[in-house]
């Protein structure tokens, strides 16, 4: 009796362990096609935009605060473009960039995938298939959260694959939380990828997910986790993604010519919409012009004249941070939802004056090791007689923010990413000292240092708010929303420094 029922559970664990067999098998999984239906790898006439890929982790991390304090956060961190992250630009990738193998550790330059392998289960073996390494991805994903979370950047008529990969929270063990993205205002290609767990899927620990975006409208937008967003947002997991508009591909004729040629294109033909992003101004012989640098002249916006023509952009991410908060979201006790109040205030991640100090700030973390957490200084360097486009998004749970100008007048010439033009052409911006956001807003500003008597190089001047109790770290001298324009000579388009 007792050897027929060993052998009986002894037969049923082996067919256990044989049908188990396939949870072996990774879950993580990245994906970056180099064709597609609409970007076919050989381009005919007519094919435009690219495909572009990113990948990012959903986990936890710290940040520091002007005054010192090391906060912790529920964070997205960066699994592609490092090296580009660090340098303070986008991470967004093209795919032969993407997909490629190599040492996210040991090479400062690499901007590839990380953990991308060759598969060897593909036919031939060795492919380069969307197959991952997770020790990788874990070895970097974990405790690696960015604040605000990595940048994304593309183009008009660009195909964008994010993937998502959660690593899972080391400090809260506790909470099995699953991520999302959900691109506030962005027009999806689905209700499927549009983050909401509703409407579309959330990501367990220990699983990737591909979201699929079709850009078809310039302008500057946010992204955040839509689980439980008014924690999720406090904690930190918040980030913004800008269109540039096709305008930029402009290769002769006027610009006028060229946006009654893009509205034939049924994805951006204004007709009588209200939502029209790109109405027609009137008829005039702007042309794309070359500006001082020598490079071909950039847009905010497909303005068929030229207005939002600038020199350099730059992302500026209005964030706050309750200090209370994210120390009882460390401490395994219920948070507080009614009670959360914002003290610390930050632009791009950073409280004054560490909004000026270049390069990435990093923060050790509860291994010992130091992580690049907030990546992106706010130095604003604009070339004498040059403008500078301000990519202004509020990414505040709990407070309006405002954003002044001492000196350099500021431009408005985008809310919510609309340009601000009627439908029959008429011009709606306007100039200010100050702009005022509500969180999930964003606006788009051109510092406009033309005048070169006024803002001479060498020149500095300030941005900042003139809420007096948003200039401080939780009522201490240092911190809050300012940062420094500077007027230089003129300045790398790519680094965004003075030279």
């Amino acid at each position: 009796m007792f050897s027929t029922q060993l052998f009986s559970r002894s037969w049923y664990m082996l067919l256990l362990l044989v049908f188990a067999s396939p949870v072996f098998a990774q879950s993580f999984r990245v994906q970056c096609p180099t064709s597609t239906v609409l970007h076919p790898a050989v381009v005919t006439a007519g094919v435009s935009g690219a495909i572009k890929c990113q990948q990012i982790s959903g986990g936890d991390g710290y940040s520091t605060m002007g005054d010192g304090n090391q906060t912790y956060m529920f964070s997205f961190g960066p699994l592609s473009g490092l090296a580009d992250i660090k340098a303070g630009l986008p991470g967004t990738q093209p795919a032969s960039i993407f997909n490629t193998v190599g040492d996210a550790v040991g090479d400062p330059t690499f901007n590839g995938a990380v953990g991308l392998a060759p598969d060897p289960d593909s036919v031939p073996a060795g492919q380069i298939t969307g197959h991952v390494d997770p020790r990788p991805i874990m070895n970097i994903g974990v405790m690696n959260g960015n604040i605000p979370a990595p940048t994304m950047a593309i183009d008009e008529d660009d195909e964008f694959f994010l993937t998502l990969t959660n690593v899972g929270m080391i400090m809260r063990p506790d909470l099995f939380e699953k991520h999302t993205v959900h691109f506030h205002g962005y027009p999806n290609a689905s209700s499927f990828y549009d983050g909401v767990p509703d409407a579309s899927v959330a990501i367990n620990i220990g699983a990737s997910f591909t979201y699929y975006y079709l850009a078809p409208d310039a302008g500057t937008y946010f992204w955040h986790c839509h689980i439980t967003p008014p924690e999720h947002l406090q904690m930190g997991m918040v980030g913004q993604i800008y269109v540039r508009p096709r305008q930029n591909r402009v290769a002769s004729g006027t610009l006028y010519a060229g946006l009654v040629g893009q509205q034939a294109d049924l994805r951006t033909k204004c007709g009588s919409d209200i939502l029209c992003s790109s109405p027609l101004p009137p008829a005039n012989t702007t042309t794309h012009l070359n500006n001082k640098s020598g490079t071909p002249t950039l847009y905010a916006y497909n303005d068929g004249d030229g207005s939002t023509a600038y020199d350099v952009e730059y992302p500026v991410q209005i964030h706050g941070f309750d200090p209370n908060f994210h120390f009882v979201g460390m401490t395994f006790n219920p948070e507080a939802f009614t009670d959360m109040k914002d003290k610390h205030f930050l632009l791009n991640g950073r409280s004054y004056p560490d909004t000026v100090t270049p390069g990435p700030m990093s923060t050790e973390v509860s291994d010992g090791t130091q992580h690049f957490s907030q990546p992106l200084p706010t130095i604003i360097n604009i070339p004498v007689g040059g403008k500078a486009l301000l990519r202004i998004s509020d990414l505040d749970v709990t407070e309006f923010q405002t954003l002044a100008s001492l000196g350099i007048p500021m431009h408005v010439i985008g809310i919510n990413a609309r340009l601000l033009r009627d439908l029959s052409g008429n011009d709606l911006t306007y100039n200010t000292n100050s702009i005022t956001v509500g969180g999930g807003e964003s606006i788009d500003v051109i510092l406009d240092a033309s005048d070169t008597v006024n803002h001479p190089a060498g020149a500095v001047y300030y941005l900042y708010t003139p809420n007096l109790d948003h200039l401080s770290n939780d009522a201490e001298n240092f911190g809050g929303l300012m940062t420094e324009v500077h007027i230089c000579n003129s300045v790398n388009p790519t680094s965004k420094s003075c030279v």
